[in-house]
């Protein structure tokens, strides 16, 4: 297996808008960036993922951009960009960029061309199409919900959005549009950056004749995922992409990719392909939804977890490479869904960030994660500001009358916002986020969770992810060793071990709040040990061969 920097490193995920903010608007911005970026350099951290920062009108907090040549204004200007740039840099961090090209904003000067007839040159920037039978060109449903399709009367057709209807898709089948795109990206990585995170980059090839998606019920819309997820031509783009820019660079690329499988990424990563490093999955953040989708929300199993994180690790050793996350800005917060967020908070969340950074594959840490950041119950959906979630909620409550009680139970799980609400930086007013008024509410809880209480704990969640990333810079076993499942079965437990030559890791977590009895396989044997790592008080000599665990512990052990 190659040897990479990008395999050797965590990356730390910051949402601009809510992360800190210089000059008082309530909007986290790129100064304020600049002014934390000793902290995270504190934490350890090597990369950092910037979410958009680029031109919008906002319809999707900056994923629909207008121009992907400038910085938005709330965030400040391209000055302060290249300042957190060279900050970023004399630091030995790397900066990465969101990459956002399966669609652009409607406000996109291409788009303004390309609505104005159907014979201007950048109509076919987009997918536009003449209406069926008076209805839309076919059944695909949006992500955001309602039709994949808008009317637009200039020209009397339709134009695809898989997402907002102010986020047309660009059609990659053009040509002199993907030379376009090609050269913004130079245009960046010529600036200094150090890659891409790639948005639904396994959308921009469309099945042809774009079908209608099977639809036994009957429903009006329907996912049409599987005419555009990793379709006909993914590869071909990507590795014309690679050809035209990534290979021009060292750089680290990764992409996200709902729908792919361990077959598709070994595909998509394999170091011979030229295509990206790695992809982001979601099979595992699917584990809690329930038949009808992510607001049907069930309880995950950890045997599911289990196969899940298991066949990922297995399926890409020595042919791809994993990323690790189990939150970001798209998704609740880690502590509250897998861990226990009142009354082992601080455990529970050590021992989900040892079950990560333990595995084989590049981390992500979402900002917040690293104090115990949780989830938030808004009182009134009023307080809530992501359009997806006003979206569903609008069309379950008032269009399909249902109980309002449930709908926002499904939210307080699932709801994007809960990743969104601002860092909390200290115990003052607004948690130190911002001297004005924070653009969403900061979470009530920000007196007992933030940086400056965790920083001046040394048993705090801070402290603890601080060790796991320098284990990880001194261990190269937890970059570059096998991981092997052990206790299969077991319904509370999750461990596992890593093997690189004669070295090998012993991993344990319970993920409940229980006792449970940890026996150790009798086909592992060693002749020392050593305790790397443990969430709780542990003495370094006990045997490990039968142990009573404690409620969300977490152990790890370098067998000899």
């Amino acid at each position: 297996m190659e040897r990479k920097w990008w395999k050797e490193s965590v990356v730390y995920q910051i949402y601009p808008r809510s992360f800190m903010d210089s000059n008082g608007d309530g909007i986290g911005d790129l100064r304020g960036i600049i002014s934390k970026l000793d902290y995270l350099k504190e934490l350890g951290i090597d990369i950092i993922w910037l979410s958009p920062v680029y031109e919008s009108p906002n319809d999707d907090n900056g994923y629909d951009i207008s121009d992907y040549q400038s910085i938005m204004d709330e965030f400040g200007t391209m000055e302060d960009w290249e300042a957190l740039l060279h900050e970023v840099h004399k630091r030995d961090m790397k900066l990465i960029m969101d990459l956002v090209v399966n669609h652009s904003s409607d406000e996109h000067p291409w788009f303004v061309e390309s609505r104005k007839s159907k014979d201007n040159p950048y109509r076919d920037y987009y997918i536009w199409r003449p209406g069926k039978n008076g209805k839309e060109p076919n059944n695909w449903e949006s992500c955001f919900g309602g039709s994949a399709w808008q009317y637009d009367e200039t020209t009397g057709e339709y134009y695809l959005h898989l997402f907002s209807k102010k986020q047309p898709d660009l059609n990659w089948e053009n040509p002199k549009l993907r030379q376009e795109l090609y050269d913004m990206m130079r245009w960046w990585l010529d600036k200094g950056i150090d890659g891409f995170r790639m948005d639904v980059i396994n959308f921009i090839s469309k099945e042809p004749g774009l079908p209608d998606a099977p639809n036994p019920e009957g429903r009006k819309y329907v996912p049409g995922g599987r005419y555009y997820m990793n379709g006909p031509r993914i590869h071909e783009f990507l590795q014309e992409m690679h050809k035209e820019v990534f290979s021009k660079y060292d750089i680290m690329t990764v992409g996200e990719m709902p729908g792919v499988t361990p077959e598709e990424a070994v595909l998509y990563t394999g170091e011979d392909r030229h295509e990206v490093h790695m992809v982001f999955q979601f099979e595992h953040m699917e584990l809690d939804s329930g038949p009808g989708g992510k607001w049907d929300v069930k309880p995950w199993r950890l045997k599911d977890l289990k196969a899940v994180m298991s066949k990922w690790q297995k399926s890409l050793e020595g042919k791809g490479w994993n990323s690790l996350y189990l939150n970001n800005h798209d998704q609740p917060r880690m502590v509250s869904r897998f861990g226990d967020d009142r009354t082992y908070l601080e455990e529970s969340a050590k021992m989900l960030a040892t079950f990560l950074h333990m595995l084989q594959g590049t981390p992500y840490i979402y900002q917040g994660e690293e104090i115990g950041m949780t989830n938030v119950r808004f009182p009134s959906i009023e307080d809530y500001k992501d359009i997806e979630t006003l979206n569903m909620y609008r069309e379950k409550v008032f269009e399909n009358g249902e109980e309002i009680e449930k709908v926002m139970d499904s939210i307080y799980k699932k709801g994007r916002d809960n990743a969104r609400t601002p860092v909390q930086w200290d115990d003052s007013e607004h948690a130190g986020f911002t001297s004005g008024t924070p653009w969403i509410a900061v979470n009530p809880n920000y007196k007992e969770v933030n940086v400056k209480k965790a920083l001046q704990d040394k048993n705090s969640v801070f402290h603890y992810y601080k060790k796991l990333i320098q284990l990880r810079k001194q261990h190269e076993i937890i970059v570059y060793g096998t991981y092997d499942l052990i206790l299969e079965d077991h319904d509370q437990i999750y461990a596992y071990t890593r093997t690189l030559g004669e070295q090998k890791l012993l991993v344990i977590c319970n993920f409940f709040s229980g006792n449970p009895v940890f026996e150790l396989p009798s086909n592992l044997r060693y002749t020392k040990k050593e305790l790397l790592i443990s969430n709780y008080d542990t003495d370094p000599e006990e045997r490990i061969e039968n142990m009573v665990l404690k409620p969300y512990e977490a152990r790890v052990y370098r067998l000899v």
